[in-house]
């Protein structure tokens, strides 16, 4: 197959790229610059949204579209100049996207769009599948709202349309897990906040064994929770991860002191959702990694 993808430099990017070569397809990734980009092969890269770029003359007859592209939510304390970046790169990428697909005679069969579990909003007391429609009323909510919304307007080109909605993505290299082992392996590790509110989390692999089983399946569409099966509370989540490194876990870190050092960023580790994949499981999706110990052996041992 022919697939594009947007962000494709990312660390669900990479990742991505690495499976759908690996298994003997085509990848065009869409960058900003491809001068300094390394050859690889089974990938070619593509040069989009700069004045003079016509991504749509290589990427015609592509057989699905990736879209990952977006601001790394960790990359920095939200201030307001932030949050606009946030929200104007998903935005951006998105449209562009959609203009390559308007502009293709040939159309792809799937756009896989990426988005989050920020959908819900934030609770201690929901349990929430995709049949929950209504969104939260926080920023994410607004941000991931809008994202899919943009992405929408695919299926007015006869475009097959999911929304990937990661949960906390575990990665050995990136993501949040890498930030929360620093004080752990200090031997000062403990529960953040209340350690009440809900981790709905996934482990890398099956982030894209998600993205992947949603190109090759064609009755998969609309919204997808991408989080493995067993969402923990963040006390549990840390207590498995002090004991997978083989660590302590007794200092709380303060509510208010968290907010103070993120501010609004805050919301990331304070707050929650517990959010169960019930689509992929409808359709027999089938998780590697269904625990969260298991998962956490794989990526820190």
């Amino acid at each position: 197959m022919k697939i594009a993808i947007a962000g494709g430099s990312g660390f669900i990017g990479t990742a991505l790229t690495d499976r759908l070569v690996s298994e003997g397809h085509s990848v065009f990734i869409l960058t900003r610059d491809k001068s300094n980009k390394p050859e690889k092969n089974g990938v070619t890269f593509v040069e989009w949204l700069k004045d003079g770029t016509h991504p749509e003359q290589e990427l015609d007859g592509t057989d699905a579209f990736v879209n990952l592209a977006g601001e790394n939510l960790n990359s920095g304390r939200w201030t307001d100049e932030k949050k606009k970046q946030i929200m104007d790169s998903r935005i951006e990428a998105t449209r562009s996207v959609m203009d390559v697909i308007k502009k293709v005679d040939q159309k792809p069969e799937v756009l896989v769009n990426a988005s989050a579990v920020g959908y819900y909003g934030t609770s201690f007391t929901e349990t929430f599948t995709e049949k929950h429609i209504e969104s939260g009323d926080d920023f994410l909510a607004e941000v991931v709202k809008r994202w899919e919304e943009e992405a929408s307007h695919a299926q007015k080109e006869s475009v097959r349309v999911a929304y990937m909605r990661f949960g906390v993505v575990l990665d050995e290299e990136e993501g949040a897990l890498q930030k929360m082992l620093t004080p752990f392996k200090l031997f000062a590790g403990g529960p953040l906040g209340t350690g009440k509110q809900w981790m709905s989390w996934v482990h890398i692999d099956d982030v894209v064994g998600s993205i992947v089983f949603a190109i090759e399946n064609r009755e998969v569409s609309g919204p997808v929770n991408v989080t493995a099966p067993t969402p923990v509370q963040m006390k549990d989540f840390g207590k498995t991860l002090a004991d997978v490194l083989n660590r302590p876990y007794w200092l709380p870190a303060p509510s208010i002191a968290l907010k103070t050092l993120l501010g609004d960023m805050s919301v990331l580790v304070l707050e929650g959702q517990k959010v169960l994949p019930e689509k992929l499981e409808r359709h027999e999706y089938s998780f590697e990694y269904k625990e969260l110990k298991p998962a956490l052996e794989d990526l820190l041992k």
